[in-house]
């Protein structure tokens, strides 16, 4: 995988598939020490990332060194690791009693967390002040049952890259809605012989089709946590895709293959659209530069809703830490305006605090050139609609699971579309 192109995968796993990373400092594992008091008497915070080194390391050495700088008496240690087993390591260390005091992680998988009281509840511990700096619908991704959990950290909202030679060659425009989509992808499969688009509907995968239900006026579960998808809306959103996968308007590998080979047929010409990140251009510069030159930027594709997803990266503050006061001010500084702006620019992402999204780095430039820079301009267009889709809730990864299988089976005929989403009904409430 090329430079920075894992933001692209990491944040795919905030639309669906849950982070977990192998924990490790230098070339051993981290001490599972947590906090507490440094060899001189001062404090020490424990901070965890993930998969940061070695692109970032200069950046969060110099944050480091600044804040200790200015706060004399805490140091900071930052663990870093890859992201192939973090579930299972934060799971271990918060089990122990000895998590780090400030952890990176995404809200599906601290909201799990968050209900077993894992971290420390932040609505008594950050001021308004404080609070109102952060977008206000991201933040609410942060929070279980009214109570506040984490604080937003970087964010990503995909954006559709668009072949604009298959499009021209089919004589449409990129669409806006998933109703658009199917004109489009009928259409560009009779001028050019290819598939508009791949999304996929393996169960582990990314989470697009499941976001597609909220986009296109579902509400997934009720307030009991029941199945609430079994209505008209939610039908007409299985039908939907039941009809492009029938009519041979979607790549019967999207039953098999996850969202790597959306990039993949994209990259060769094969598909016309790609739902993706702004970051993830450069890869494609890279990887098919003669695609590159004719891929162009337009806004995520959402239904009569007009809702956008964004996928967010937080941090939590495990509530066994010695240092409470040091790691949520530590955590606030890493996310303030400035240290924020500068990491969205280092990284290519977008930042959660309102004041750093309006600098003029983020704003629309019609007159921008396709690529990296238009792709940047329209992601960051859209966070005004942008809110994290999928609700923070126990068993998300299940419920995605019996949609996509439910799904699959109403695509390939052995079920009717009315059994299918009644099926899938049953099967999430007899859990």
């Amino acid at each position: 995988m090329k430079r920075r192109s894992w933001l692209r995968y990491t944040l795919l796993a905030l639309t669906g598939l849950l982070l977990s990373w192998l924990v490790a400092c230098g070339g051993g594992q981290p001490s599972g020490s947590g906090s507490g008091t440094g060899a001189a008497g001062g404090q020490e915070v424990e901070f965890w990332t993930m998969q940061l080194q070695p692109d970032f390391t200069d950046y969060f050495n110099e944050l480091i060194a600044q804040y200790e700088a200015e706060n004399p008496g805490v140091t900071v240690r930052w663990v870093d690791a890859p992201w192939a087993d973090m579930q299972s390591k934060i799971l271990t260390a918060v089990t122990a009693g000895t998590a780090p005091d400030v952890v990176n992680l995404n809200p599906d998988f601290a909201a799990q967390l968050a209900s077993r009281n894992a971290w420390l509840p932040l609505d008594d511990k950050v001021s308004e002040a404080d609070r109102a700096v952060y977008l206000p619908n991201i933040w609410q991704a942060n929070t279980l049952n009214g109570q506040s959990f984490g604080i937003p950290w970087y964010l990503t909202t995909n954006v559709i890259l668009y072949n604009q030679t298959l499009l021209e060659q089919a004589g449409v425009e990129p669409p806006a809605t998933y109703e658009e989509l199917a004109t489009v992808a009928q259409a560009v499969k009779e001028k050019t012989g290819k598939y508009a688009y791949f999304t996929t509907f393996v169960p582990e995968d990314s989470a697009d089709v499941l976001q597609s239900f909220v986009q296109m006026g579902v509400t997934l579960v009720d307030d009991q946590g029941k199945a609430a998808f079994n209505t008209p809306a939610g039908k007409a959103v299985f039908q939907y895709w039941t009809d492009l996968y029938t009519n041979d308007l979607l790549p019967r590998e999207v039953l098999t293959q996850g969202h790597r080979r959306a990039i993949e047929l994209f990259q060769a010409g094969e598909v016309a659209l790609l739902s993706t990140g702004a970051e993830f251009f450069p890869t494609i510069e890279t990887n098919a530069p003669d695609i590159a030159a004719v891929t162009q930027s337009a806004p995520q594709i959402s239904g009569d809703t007009g809702k956008k997803n964004v996928a967010v990266m937080n941090l939590v503050i495990p509530a066994s830490s010695d240092v409470p006061d040091a790691a949520l001010d530590f955590a606030l500084y890493l996310t303030n305006d400035a240290n924020q702006l500068a990491f969205a620019k280092a990284a290519n992402v977008l930042p959660s605090t309102a004041a750093a999204l309006q600098d003029e780095y983020f704003q629309v430039n019609d007159s921008a050139a396709p690529g990296v820079e238009q792709a940047r301009s329209v992601s960051a267009a859209q966070m005004g609609q942008a809110e994290v889709l999928i609700p923070a809730m126990d068993g998300i990864k299940e419920l995605q699971a019996i949609l996509y299988d439910n799904l699959q089976a109403a695509m390939l005929g052995q079920k009717t579309v009315d059994q299918a989403i009644s099926d899938a009904a049953a099967e999430w409430d007899a859990r």
